[in-house]
């Protein structure tokens, strides 16, 4: 199985807002986020992918659930050094 189904067979409604599309994979990212001069990776971050043109969406309460956590109300899961490069 890829991971691929009708949102709607489950119990939630996806329409893509790009192309009308209602098929999605539900997925994980990572993101970093930068938050009052510092950088805090979230991980796992479920995502729906539209089947048909790959846009990327979340949920509202997921978008919440992040700003909770960059926002520092819930501990870390881990604190590590990470080494940062200047493209240019």
């Amino acid at each position: 199985m890829d991971g691929r189904f009708r949102i709607s067979e489950v119990g939630m409604m996806f329409t893509c807002q790009v192309c009308g599309s209602s098929e999605a994979s539900l997925e994980t990212v990572a993101e970093v986020f930068e938050v009052d001069g510092r950088r805090v990776l979230v991980e796992n971050i479920p995502i729906l992918v539209c089947g048909q043109c790959g846009e990327m969406s979340f949920s509202v309460d997921t978008a919440e659930k992040v700003r909770r956590i960059v926002r520092g109300e819930t501990p870390p899961a881990e604190v590590t050094e990470l080494e940062l490069y200047d493209f240019a």
